[in-house]
């Protein structure tokens, strides 16, 4: 952790900072250190200047003291990291002295004419000291860091103990026991690995984890329904195989949440994972562009990404003129690149310095003709992926199988189980695919992660469907296969969720969503929930939400698909929606231990403050045809009723377990039934907002249509319908509300 004799302000690069927590803590001293450090530049400062400076470099030391106290006391509670920790605490306080002793001017000096103080100026010093701080307070934070993982890896550590104790009980009282206990550990591990990978700064790791705690999610439910099959009937083979597979799943997935939080890898991930031909692409366009400017030849580079369209080219799914078109482009690509090869060698053999005007029109044909190609690649991969979540969104074989489980017919789940298995090679081909185009490497991930799900599940179904048909009278024979078929439904929504965020990418949209700046913060905006006690839902009541957690996903998603037709994206109702939608989102995160709503408290802060009303005064509707205006009336009476409702159930206090997660759940359906009642009013808004629109242009009128209906309609004093000062929805503004929040805190 010495500094370096160079004098490079850079500190030690062997400190990664790989948490935006850390990044957070540093970047206030920071600033703080080069303010000092620009004003060593001058030897002359004024007498308040010298004042500022001397209590910067005082608070600096002071801060530097307190966090090193901390520090010392983590030290003394982690013994395996007390000798580190004690040389970067000794290294901070060190050099937080040093900052207050260059800072503190000492007497009284005399001033000059001109007003200012002549003080020497030890830049030098100020820059190591600086430079020893900041490494020094770094190293603290990476080995607190080094505990969180710790945390992590010993909750990771009792849940594998008491999953081993899961699969060797033979009794169901002892079953029962246990798995009450495994559920307790799963959820302080989910809300551990739940933080971990919110914090975490890469993306790709980043979605490596939401991949693994997605199966932990989806397991957990299973090991419940596939263990108690396998202690009702314990000699059957089918039921064992099931059990086995998804404790053999759980691991896999509880070793990968390890290996992301330490960095580790298993012999087994060695393999690469396979490059996608988006990347190929966008590697061969770079190296186009200036590789050739170096003489290095791109034809090997573009034959392997030509290699690669054979995932296309040889689907038995592809039909005669998708392939067609791929291989033309393909030859097309050849094409180019040969007479960009063949550019570059006239170039060279008359010496040219820079690149010739053949050279640069040869490497625009050559990169149109990738993109092109590329085009076609995602549209081949979209198409079949839409087509085919509209053919198995009916789910037949799925209830074929049931079916024929339930009345004992062998042979008749070994048909269907046919038939899934090759709906099974579909999507997970398909899943292929869509990594090909998918246009980052977090979603290639998530394409992968879908791959294998489908590949692990339909296996999964088909024995459980076949213990079922052994013994047809069993209930939980009967549940444990209706639990892995939600599972397979919910991986579909899954995957139309990820053929959503491909698409967005590959036009440019957002992948992200938006953020929203209204969510409260415990105990300061509602005094009526100030005694409420948080609670944590058990892992069972969290899967029982998973699906309409998942819903309110697909209606925000829906919501945000909608406000995009819009022309005025900085409309009031287009804000309002994505707020609301943004709001919705984060309450499905909830049902996933992810996001920022951590505990039911918070979820209930949430919903009070997810406000809407109507889209648009009343007195507007004479714009609209007597059938629209109707349909219009009755959904915005839904709004309000709904609206009304979860204020009021927000409010309402609760006491007990079962009294909040019914709460929760009241919660997120009103929320569910006001994204709905949006997403049927915003075409109607949109009309409204375009009709208006072109009616002011058509006439000449100066002002919005808004703004005349506010000036000609009175305010009412009780009702947010024609107040004046409402918005969209009615809600306050943003900015409005951000006030709020910070006149409520300074209180």
């Amino acid at each position: 952790m010495a500094s370096s004799p160079s004098g490079n302000s850079n500190f030690d690069s062997g400190l990664e900072i790989k948490t935006r927590s850390v990044e957070q803590t540093l970047i206030p001293l920071v600033s703080q250190i080069t303010t000092l450090i620009n004003h060593k530049d001058k030897p002359k400062k004024s007498e308040r200047t010298q004042a500022a400076i001397h209590r910067v470099g005082q608070a600096v030391s002071v801060a530097v003291g307190r966090f090193v106290t901390v520090g010392e006391a983590i030290a003394t509670e982690n013994q395996e990291l007390k000798d580190e920790m004690g040389q970067a605490c000794f290294e901070a306080r060190r050099a937080g002295d040093a900052i207050a002793q260059l800072t503190d001017v000492g007497p009284a000096l005399p001033f000059q004419s001109d007003g200012l103080v002549t003080v020497f100026s030890d830049r030098t010093g100020m820059v190591k000291a600086a430079r020893l701080l900041l490494s020094s307070v770094t190293k603290v934070l990476v080995l607190a860091d080094r505990i969180v993982i710790k945390q992590i890896i010993t909750s990771r550590n009792k849940v594998l103990v008491t999953l081993e104790h899961l699969e060797r009980v033979s009794t169901f009282q002892e079953f029962v026991q246990i798995f009450s206990q495994f559920g307790n550990e799963m959820v302080e591990f989910a809300h551990l690995t739940g933080d971990r990978q919110n914090d975490l700064k890469d993306e790709k790791k980043k979605a490596r984890m939401a991949a693994a705690r997605a199966v932990l999610e989806k397991c957990t439910m299973m090991l419940l329904t596939a263990s108690k099959t396998c202690l009702r009937h314990p000699d059957c083979e089918s039921a064992r195989i099931n059990k086995d597979a998804v404790f053999h799943r759980m691991r896999c997935a509880l070793e990968q949440v390890i290996e992301i939080v330490t960095e580790a890898r298993s012999c087994g991930e060695n393999k690469i994972l396979p490059a996608s031909i988006y990347n190929g692409i966008k590697d061969f366009k770079v190296g186009s562009e200036i590789g050739l400017s170096e003489g290095v030849c791109e034809v090997n580079q573009l034959e392997a990404l030509v290699e690669r369209t054979e995932d296309f080219t040889d689907s038995a799914y592809t039909s005669h003129e998708q392939r067609q078109a791929i291989l033309s482009l393909c030859q097309l690509a050849r094409q180019d690149t040969q007479q960009l090869v063949h550019a570059w060698a006239e170039a060279q053999s008359v010496h040219a310095k820079e690149a010739t005007e053949d050279m640069e029109v040869a490497i625009l044909k050559t990169c149109h003709s990738v993109s092109d190609l590329r085009r076609e690649l995602h549209k081949v991969a979209v198409i079949r992926a839409s087509d085919l979540l509209k053919v198995h969104g009916e789910q037949l074989p799925l209830r074929a199988l049931k079916a024929a489980g339930a009345e004992g017919k062998l042979e008749a789940v070994a048909e269907y189980s046919r038939t899934l298995t090759e709906q099974k090679e579909q999507l997970v081909e398909t899943c292929r695919l869509l990594c090909h185009v998918s246009g980052n490497e977090p979603l290639e991930i998530t394409c992968i992660h879908a791959e294998e799900t489908f590949h692990v599940i339909g296996p999964q179904i088909m024995s459980a469907a076949q213990t079922l048909a052994l013994h047809p009278s069993s209930k939980i024979a009967k549940e444990n296969l209706e639990v892995f078929c939600e599972a397979w439904e919910s991986q579909l929504c899954d995957m139309a969720l990820l053929l959503r965020e491909i698409n967005d990418v590959f036009e440019g949209r957002r992948g992200d969503k938006r953020s929203y700046l209204s969510l409260p913060r415990p105990g300061k905006h509602s005094a009526n929930l100030k005694t409420a006690k948080a609670v944590k839902l058990d892992t069972e009541e969290q899967t029982s939400m998973a699906k309409l957690g998942l819903e309110l996903r697909l209606l925000s998603s829906d919501v945000d698909t909608e406000v995009e037709k819009w022309e005025e994206q900085e409309h009031d109702i287009v804000r309002q929606s994505q707020s609301l939608a943004s709001m919705a989102y984060n309450m499905y995160l909830f049902t996933r231990a992810e996001g920022l709503l951590k505990t039911t408290l918070d979820l209930f802060h949430q919903a009070e403050v997810c406000t809407c009303l109507p889209l648009f005064p009343s007195s507007s509707l004479f714009q609209l045809v007597e059938e629209e205006k109707s349909v219009v009336m009755t959904e915005m009476e839904k709004m309000v009723a709904l609206c009304q409702q979860l204020q009021m159930g927000a409010k309402t206090p609760v006491q007990g377990k079962t009294a909040t997660f019914q709460k929760v759940d009241s919660s997120i359906q009103t929320t569910r039934g006001i994204l709905t009642v949006v997403l049927s009013l915003l075409p109607s808004c949109n009309k409204l907002t375009r009709k208006y629109k072109s009616e002011r242009n058509s006439l000449g009128f100066p002002q919005d249509w808004r703004e005349r209906q506010d000036a000609s309609t009175p305010v009412k004093e009780e009702g947010a319908l024609h107040n004046k000062n409402s918005n969209g929805f009615g809600v306050k503004s943003l900015e409005q509300h951000m006030v709020g929040l910070n006149l409520l805190e300074s209180k």
